[in-house]
């Protein structure tokens, strides 16, 4: 155990007087400090009284000075506790400049955070030896407090608008410079990418759907489209699943093989290869895996400055945000907690200067209307999550409702997935339209759902397509060649993917859906 034997707390009652003089001396110098300074701050329970005295002023915006103070403890009966009015007095009189309070205050500030610290670490090592206290329960209550700690100090200093001018210039020369025309990170969808430049450093995403609409399934994918296609480093915390599970999922999303093959093992030589042929870009791809289950704001926050730190990681993915929690936090309600954690997940993105996406659940308002698409009311459990979001997107699938391949206009939404933007703090709200190929929980671009007939076409000649009309009139119509290499399709409710066997109709390119 630590010996505190003959240690006196971290303290400086004479900076404290000075402080307290000062701002009875000068008009100005209590809005200067406030910010820095409680009441508890000091040390000296005299110099403390006075203080909330100064703050009841303050707060009801009164003049601060000698007489002020002194009749405010008379009406709260501490002026005798004090030393009277003469002890008022003595405090102005040693002061003979106010230049230097900010100054002293941060001296105080810190004083008082290395008092906290230290009736802490007592607190946690006395009952760390207690053996009748779960160190579990312990660990949680020490982040919780530790971090509730650390929030007090995050101060960020007031900044004169010219240099924010010249960083805000340079951005937009180097999105110029850019090909692309995107200022943030890529995600591989090139419609959503329209909308928001690339995801935006110190943006917090909010991606929400109800269970089965594949939210898992989208990060996932968009992760594989960063790491692997633009090399940027992700992290993916998965509370939800184990690193294993996700990492199937991510297996059959690029080698184009569904779960219950990678789950049976049961692959021809000819999957095999293709198996391994694909997994080579991912092995050496900058993909980072935590399966923390409970992971608390506090263990995310660490983390994350250490994968940022060490890594580069430039992007942070939660799934999903209901499953984390704000452990040794002394909250009242779980929406409470929900807001904690979203507020947090907001200042850690800003902290670290990067974009950090979380995923969330939605409540059951949408089934119980005859409208199923989301709405920003449907977020689950707070409406601080819809406050704290810089962007919200919403995934709906009209297929999943309305149990048809096509909607009351007769278009084809066979694996259609619209991404709807409801929430853009800095930028157009909106729908894209994505293709989901559920048997491999893989989302891409819809205009990407027939590039793979159009490359086989293109480096085959002519295919034989098979269709209803061409069963029906015993393929007599077919002007195509049967001995092809391109086995025949068969129906799949979700659409071709890439290298997938041909689709029931095709669609002419006037009649693919638009994006927008």
């Amino acid at each position: 155990m630590t010996d505190t034997v003959g240690k006196l707390p971290p303290r400086a009652t004479d900076i404290e007087e000075a402080v307290l003089g000062a701002i009875m001396l000068e008009k100005d110098a209590y809005s200067n400090v406030c910010e820095l300074l409680v009441p508890d701050s000091f040390y000296d329970p005299v110099n403390r009284k006075i203080y909330e005295a100064i703050s009841e002023l303050g707060f009801n915006q009164r003049p601060i000075d000698m007489m002020t103070v002194t009749e405010q403890l008379r009406q709260d009966n501490a002026l005798d506790e004090v030393g009277g009015a003469v002890h008022i007095a003595e405090l102005t009189s040693r002061v003979y400049s106010a230049a230097h309070v900010e100054y002293h205050a941060k001296i105080i500030a810190q004083k008082y955070l290395a008092r906290r610290l230290i009736a802490f670490s007592s607190q946690i090592e006395t009952q760390a030896f207690d053996e009748s206290n779960d160190v579990d329960d312990l660990l949680q209550e020490a982040e919780g407090k530790l971090f509730e700690i650390s929030q007090t100090q995050l101060k960020r200093e007031v900044t004169q608008i010219d240099p924010v001018i010249s960083l805000a210039l340079e951005q937009i020369q180097a999105a110029s410079n850019n090909d692309s025309g995107l200022s943030g990170l890529p995600t591989g969808y090139t419609e959503l990418d329209k909308y928001t430049s690339g995801w935006q450093s110190s943006d917090l995403i909010i991606i929400a759907a109800r269970p089965a609409m594949g939210k898992t399934a989208f990060v996932l994918s968009m992760a594989k489209n960063m790491a692997v296609d633009y090399s940027t480093p992700v992290a993916i915390f998965t509370l939800e699943m184990a690193n294993v599970q996700l990492v199937k999922r991510l297996i059959s999303n690029v080698a184009e093989l569904t779960g219950d093959q990678i789950k049976s093992g049961r692959l021809s030589p000819e999957e095999w290869d293709k198996l391994n042929t694909r997994l080579r870009n991912v092995y050496s791809a900058p993909l980072y895996l935590d399966e923390t289950p409970g992971l608390s704001i506090t263990e995310l926050r660490t983390k994350a400055r250490r994968l940022v730190r060490e890594h580069g990681v430039k992007m942070i993915m939660i799934d999903y945000l209901q499953l984390m929690n704000a452990s040794g936090m002394k909250l009242g309600s779980r929406e409470q907690e929900v807001s904690t954690i979203s507020r947090s997940l907001k200042a850690l993105a800003k902290e670290l200067n990067i974009p950090i996406i979380a995923l969330s659940q939605l409540n059951r308002s949408t089934e119980t209307r005859d409208d199923k698409r989301p709405v920003l009311s449907d977020l689950r459990e707070s409406g601080a999550i819809e406050q704290d979001a810089d962007i919200v997107c919403f995934i709906h699938r009209p297929e999943y409702y309305l149990k048809s391949g096509v909607d009351a206009e007769g278009n084809d939404i066979r694996g259609m997935a619209e991404i709807i933007i409801a929430k853009h703090r800095s930028g157009a709200v909106g729908t894209v339209n994505l293709r989901f190929t559920a048997k491999y929980a893989r989302f891409e671009n819809w205009e990407n759902a027939y590039e793979s007939i159009r490359d086989v076409v293109n480096s085959t000649g002519p295919v034989r397509i098979e269709s209803r009309i061409n069963r029906e009139n015993g393929d007599s119509a077919n002007p195509f060649s049967p001995d092809t290499d391109i086995p025949p399709f068969a129906a799949d409710p979700y659409g071709p993917a890439a290298g997938s066997p041909m689709p029931d109709i095709m669609p002419s390119p006037g009649d693919e859906p638009v994006p927008f």
